[in-house]
């Protein structure tokens, strides 16, 4: 499942085992990116903090189905299969359209999210891009250009975070080997509710 040694959930103890019970997925699936953090659980807490802020926290504006959309075109580009195919999974459960799916992905994996895309969608996708491709090259004009296509600066920051934080995760997947054995694809980890502090635990 990685590279390194990992503690699998029965051989989990103490503040691992507490970590691991609060990460499970509604099938009591821990994704393989989770335990990978297994020989550091505070960095497992951490990673759970950044990504239930991101993707799954009440005071987004933006709609979880955009924001897996980033996910999936970030990691595309970065070439981290894992995160598309789980993210891709949890775009079509939150599509819930057979056609849809399949068109969005083919318009990603072209890199021309406009043949899928438009409006401020299609704006958020292109910062996306931009920032994973050429992190260097990003200008102020470009988060006019997010204003000018109806986003508020809070929303703006969304997009930035979960392009962001994509490449945190498909770094953490590529650098270590983590792979998608045994897995049940697009399950959000934690039935917490989305405003939980992670910070603290």
């Amino acid at each position: 499942m990685s590279w390194i040694a990992t503690i699998e959930p029965p051989a989990a103890e103490g503040r691992l085992k507490k970590t691991y019970d609060r990460v499970r997925g509604p099938d009591g699936q821990i994704d393989n990116i989770l335990t990978a953090h297994s020989l550091r659980p505070h960095t497992l807490e951490g990673h759970m903090a950044l990504y239930k802020s991101v993707l799954h926290h009440a005071g987004n504006k933006i709609s979880r189905r955009l924001l897996e959309a980033i996910g999936v075109y970030v990691s595309y580009l970065n070439g981290c299969a894992y995160c598309v195919e789980h993210h891709y999974a949890g775009l079509c459960r939150l599509l819930d359209d057979p056609e849809r799916g399949p068109a969005i992905r083919r318009s990603l994996e072209d890199e021309r999210p406009g043949r899928a895309f438009s409006g401020p969608a299609l704006a958020a996708l292109e910062y996306a891009g931009q920032l994973t491709r050429d992190p260097d090259r990003i200008e102020e004009a470009d988060i006019a250009a997010l204003r000018q296509a109806g986003f508020s600066d809070g929303e703006i920051l969304e997009i930035n975070q979960v392009t962001a934080y994509f490449a945190y995760a498909n770094r953490m997947v590529l650098g270590l080997g983590i792979g998608l054995d045994g897995e049940a694809l697009g399950h959000s980890p934690s039935q917490q509710s989305d405003s939980d502090d992670w910070s603290h635990r």
